[in-house]
């Protein structure tokens, strides 16, 4: 016998109904739900249909494009790396919660994510800027941060940190503690149980925190520009290109919009897919 059919037969019958065919009230939600599909769904297939192959390839050709590509990459994955490195002990901090600042650092490691993008640029520039309140340090340093690539990575930092945190924290809350018990038992000292149980089994999160970031640093507009400038071939990212490509040349604007839709769509699905296969089969 079918196994749905003998699930569905052992069923209450309210259960039972709702794993049966959708009848004219599931018809009724599907249409309640169609102008927000369309909403979602046709300003995107705008930009497909405006950009024709033939544009698209003769604008990944053109020297601002190719820049603002490389840059974009480039400065993501340094600022993937940077995340990494400072996100996961901030994590393991919040996951433990044993201080009484708690509540203040989890604050704070949320506020970016909240903030308009024009006020975390300004935020950085006030903070690092020639005046701002480390300037002078760095001046004394030789250091200058607005307006370099050096500015774009800290934004994106500053924007995309958040999204790792809180996904390898929810990885590390996620481990049995029974585990990590037996592993004391035997002898484990707090790193080997760190290295061998927690962090193989956080991965999939913090793996899944690390496409996060890396999507929200590539999409960066608002900070980049305010802390790093619009300066082609320095500071001049793919989101940035296209707002002078509205003024400039559409056809640029619409190939790197493109890119970044497939980009968005690729995350997309390898967050869905890591998500399902970690999914328990019942």
């Amino acid at each position: 016998m079918n196994i749905e059919i003998a699930a569905e037969k052992t069923l209450p019958p309210l259960k039972r109904l709702a794993v049966s065919r959708p009848g004219w009230f599931g018809r009724l939600w599907m249409l309640a739900a169609m102008p927000a599909f369309f909403l979602f769904a046709i300003p995107i297939l705008a930009i497909f249909l405006r950009l024709t192959p033939a544009d698209f390839i003769h604008s990944l050709r053109q020297e601002a494009v190719l820049q603002a590509v490389n840059l974009s990459l480039t400065t993501s994955l340094i600022s993937l790396l940077g995340i990494v490195l400072l996100g996961t002990p901030t994590a393991y901090y919040l996951y433990r919660r044993r201080s009484r600042l708690h509540w203040l650092a989890d604050t704070l490691v949320d506020l970016p994510t909240v903030l308009p993008p024009a006020v975390a640029g300004v935020a950085l520039l006030l903070a690092f800027g020639r005046e701002g309140l480390f300037g002078s340090l760095l001046r004394s340093w030789g250091i200058s941060l607005p307006f370099t690539t050096a500015a774009v990575v800290l934004a994106q930092m500053f924007i995309a940190a958040p999204f790792y945190i809180r996904a390898a924290s929810a990885g590390f809350a996620a481990v049995d503690c029974e585990l990590k018990h037996a592993a004391a038992l035997d002898g484990a000292n707090r790193w080997e149980i760190f290295r061998y149980i927690v962090l193989p089994m956080s991965a999939p999160s913090m793996i899944s925190g690390c496409i996060m970031s890396w999507s929200r640093a590539l999409g960066e507009f608002g900070a980049t520009l305010i802390f790093a400038g619009n300066l082609a071939g320095r500071t001049r990212t793919m989101p940035l290109a296209i707002y002078i490509g509205f003024e400039t040349d559409l056809d640029i604007a619409l190939t790197l919009s493109a890119i970044l839709i497939l980009v968005s769509s690729f995350v997309l699905l390898a967050l869905k897919v890591l998500v399902n296969h970690r999914l328990p089969v019942s």
